[in-house]
């Protein structure tokens, strides 16, 4: 068994985001004893769920449904699939944003090394616009009106 702050500190959250989570019953089955409460291994199994959907910024209400739906057996199955495929979706929506922005910073750090190795910016600006490394940079192209 394991106290509150010790699995506060294994999922890297505050012991008041486990009592917020209890409080909104995302954890169904904390037991407690003499006051205190126990969670066990069975526990941790719905605890990485909700810490990976907490990470994503799924919405309390999801996740709440998420759970309740899980509370009710195999009767809901097809609606907790269906649930999940929807935030894997948005998860790879989020995936390909990041990467865009380390496309961004890996660019930005080679900008940076090639201007302070020539000592100037004006080594990186003056190179050659068909560089693949200046791709980043180019300005979109417009879209059209219609296109929206």
């Amino acid at each position: 068994m394991y106290k509150i702050k010790e699995v506060a500190k294994m999922l890297g959250v505050s012991t008041a985001t486990l009592r917020y989570y209890e409080q909104e019953g995302i954890l169904p089955n904390i037991k407690r004893v003499n006051g205190i409460r126990v969670f066990n291994d069975e526990d941790f199994k719905w605890l990485r769920v909700l810490n990976c959907m907490k990470k994503i910024n799924m919405p309390i209400k999801k996740i709440k449904e998420y759970i309740d739906l899980a509370m009710m057996g195999d009767s809901t199955l097809k609606e907790r699939y269906h649930l999940i495929l929807e935030q894997k979706e948005f998860i790879k929506a989020e995936i390909a944003k990041l990467n865009n922005c380390l496309k961004e910073f890996e660019y930005k750090e080679w900008y940076y090394k090639t201007a302070i190795k020539a000592g100037t910016e004006a080594a990186v600006k003056n190179m050659p616009k068909s560089s693949p490394t200046l791709e980043i940079d180019e300005i979109p192209v417009k879209i059209k009106r219609k296109d929206l």
